[in-house]
């Protein structure tokens, strides 16, 4: 561990002296702490699925989100990118992979992006390695995203890929990608079919950007069939230089097998406005319905039973900028579960399920770079 830990520092050293000369080297990342109270009353925002706050998962204590630096190298039409995340939410967005590259079964060192990217002319380029997903509005950015606490649209998404990818640029208005990889938030593929990946951006006026969005992979054995799949629409309008307004909806995500379909569905709706220069103020309003159990949100920790759940949630945000490198975002969130048998979703200070709703008051620290 000493050994990795002054690789890393002597790395960083010169990386630095680079950077500071003005090379094609740069440098950025950002550190996030969080602290929200459970008006349950519980050590945790998490219920019977483990897949309810996918990233702020403690309750009443206060946390170390993610810490992230992204080293970034341009070699005239190459670009390489190395992204390393440490901390609690480096192990949840490290999804479905057990090991890490310390190879303990902690991945509190992560690799979340790590790829290189030809550009090789001014409409073709190429990208290889692990790269974020093209599914879905938010990011695990936390400074990228208004809001704090991530949707659930986004908690029960793809986080990212490892494989391949072509990016066509023809105009400024109108771009298209395709891509193989290894399938769903997997640095290995489990069998020999590749995952599918495509997108589509068009810019239909100023301001205005719309992403349409395809994933597709069997993560099935040999001889079994487990196709998941994703219609995603992510799209964002800016009404005014102080307005934005957005939209993600997954009109359709289902997962097959030989003998069943289990579908979900859902859409969140954004609305974030400056009201000034340092002060932002944003609400999220979401509904998600995974009631057949298709995807991660289904009951494993309460009955056990694999059933899932349609939940409504509403999330206020502010966003303070303290400093050019320092924010600060209070929030307000509230989320309700209904499940077709009417069990219940959550826990109270006990522990027992007797809650089908939460509310959660705190907020983040973020120092970003």
């Amino acid at each position: 561990m000493k050994k990795v830990y002054l690789a890393i520092v002597s790395i960083l050293t010169a990386f630095s002296v680079s950077a500071q000369e003005g090379g094609p080297l740069t440098l950025s990342g950002y550190v996030d702490t969080y602290y929200f109270a459970n008006f349950n009353k519980t050590t945790t925002n998490e219920g019977a699925s483990g897949f309810e706050r996918i990233f702020d998962q403690n309750a009443n204590s206060f946390q170390v989100g993610l810490a992230q630096m992204m080293l970034t190298y341009q070699a005239g039409s190459v670009t390489g990118v190395m992204d390393i995340v440490v901390g609690n939410h480096a192990d949840l967005g490290n999804y479905g992979n057990a090991t890490s590259p310390l190879g303990s079964t902690s991945t509190a060192l992560a690799i979340k992006q790590a790829y290189m990217t030809w550009a090789a002319n001014d409409v073709l380029s190429f990208t290889a390695g692990q790269f974020g997903t093209n599914v879905g509005y938010e990011v695990i950015d936390a400074p990228a995203n208004f809001n704090y606490s991530l949707s659930n649209l986004f908690g029960n998404g793809p986080f990212y890929h490892t494989g391949i990818k072509m990016d066509i640029a023809p105009a400024d208005n109108f771009a298209f990608m395709v891509g193989l990889n290894n399938g769903l938030d997997s640095k290995d593929d489990n069998n020999k079919p590749k995952g599918f990946m495509g997108q589509v951006y068009l810019a239909p006026t100023d301001g205005w950007d719309l992403y349409l969005n395809y994933f597709g992979t069997n993560e099935g054995s040999k001889d079994d069939k487990a196709n998941y799949s994703w219609f995603d629409i992510t799209t964002s309008y800016q009404v005014t230089d102080d307005l934005l307004i957005g939209i993600n909806a997954v009109p359709y995500g289902a997962f097959k097998t030989e003998t069943s379909t289990q579908k979900w569905s859902g859409a969140a709706l954004y609305v974030n406005g400056s009201v000034s220069e340092k002060l932002g103020l944003g609400v999220r309003a979401e509904y998600f319905d995974n009631s057949e159990g298709g995807i991660y949100l289904a009951d494993f920790n309460n009955t056990g039973s694999g059933e899932g759940a349609a939940v409504t949630s509403l999330t206020l945000t502010a966003s303070i900028d303290i400093t050019d490198h320092l924010m600060f975002k209070p929030e307000f969130r509230f989320d309700k579960y209904k499940t077709d048998s009417g069990s219940m979703w959550l826990t109270d200070e006990d522990g027992a399920y007797t809650k089908d709703s939460q509310s959660t008051l705190g907020g983040a620290l973020i120092f970003h770079f």
